[in-house]
């Protein structure tokens, strides 16, 4: 009952806060991608879509957490599923990628001035999608299949319906392997390179020239992206390595799962909104709603404008009608 109603608790505290937030820095970055595209942009941009895209599911979880049973059609069962940990995997290699240009910046910013094009992240976002999609389908097929036939995510347990949440042995001794194969690919490699690039990131700004302000800045948002990382992505994949030692399904696996689901607020309460580009954006997306709102509300003073000549000549009339 206790992880039942965390869960739930989590889920809302995500959806209020991620949504908003999310939409605010994805309207920011199409801002800036229009006036100046770079890869780490283009990364971030990714990253906030993948954050949206696992948000906008969510209702879902709520709702089966809520009931404590599935009530929603058949084919919801394996696309959320399927969406739910595709995004999260995705936001993992995203994370990495911004890392990656960011220390790529630091490290080598004359190399990477002359070499970084759009073109080249595009390419990059495209493997990552693809990548991550491949592995979770993959580990879905073993997960649902015995005797190579794919078997329906829903089973009937004491009467109710549960969705992707109980598997047989033959089907264990498929998936645990498959599933450490996940994590190492999907997020112990890439949480090797962030590591290495945020850790090269404070080395070389500690030693560099820049203002103490902006140097202690850079590298507060490094540690803290850093410390972001592995608080919500490495409960989860441990429980893989735990399950593939102890040859089972570890009983803490959805508990593990919350912590990820944070992600998705905490990625621009922290990543985007402690940068000084996210200031410098704020303040841009805040200006552009002002003339917006400006020129919305000339247009509708304009239309009064217009009828209040017309109502004027008739209080005109009136008056002098009365009058004689």
């Amino acid at each position: 009952m206790f992880l039942r109603n965390l869960s739930l608790a989590i889920y809302v505290m995500t959806m209020f806060l991620g949504l908003p937030s999310n939409l605010l820095v994805f309207y920011i970055f199409f801002k800036q991608a229009r006036s100046k595209l770079t890869p780490n942009l283009i990364y971030m941009i990714n990253l906030c879509v993948s954050d949206l895209l696992f948000i906008m599911f969510l209702p879902v979880k709520i709702m089966e957490t809520f009931l404590h049973s599935w009530t929603l059609p058949e084919f919801l069962c394996p696309l959320f599923n399927f969406i739910h940990f595709s995004t999260i995997y995705a936001s993992v290699c995203f994370l990495s990628a911004v890392s990656v240009g960011r220390y790529l910046s630091v490290a080598f910013p004359i190399k990477y001035k002359i070499y970084k094009k759009p073109i080249y992240s595009f390419a990059i976002c495209i493997f990552l999608w693809t990548i991550v999609f491949i592995h979770v389908a993959f580990v879905f097929v073993l997960e649902t299949s015995q005797n190579r036939i794919l078997e329906t995510f829903l089973i009937n347990i004491d009467g109710k319906m549960v969705c992707y949440d109980n598997f047989t042995e033959t089907q264990l001794e498929l998936i645990i392997p498959a599933r450490l194969e996940l994590s190492i690919v999907l997020f112990f490699f890439p949480l090797s390179i962030t590591i290495f690039c945020y850790m090269r990131c404070i080395q070389i700004l500690k030693r560099s020239c820049m203002h103490v302000k902006h140097k202690k800045r850079a590298i507060r948002v490094a540690v803290t992206t850093l410390t972001v990382f592995i608080v919500c992505f490495a409960p989860y994949n441990i429980s893989h390595i735990v399950g593939f030692v102890e040859k089972t399904n570890v009983s803490w696996r959805s508990a593990a799962l919350l912590p990820s689901t944070c992600n998705a607020f905490l990625d621009p309460l922290i990543f985007y909104f402690m940068s000084s580009s996210a200031d410098q954006g704020f303040y841009q997306a805040w200006k552009s709603l002002q003339q917006k709102y400006s020129i919305s509300k000339r247009k509708v003073s304009s239309v009064f404008s217009k009828e209040h000549p017309d109502q004027s000549k008739t209080r005109t009339i009136k008056t002098i009608s009365e009058t004689v």
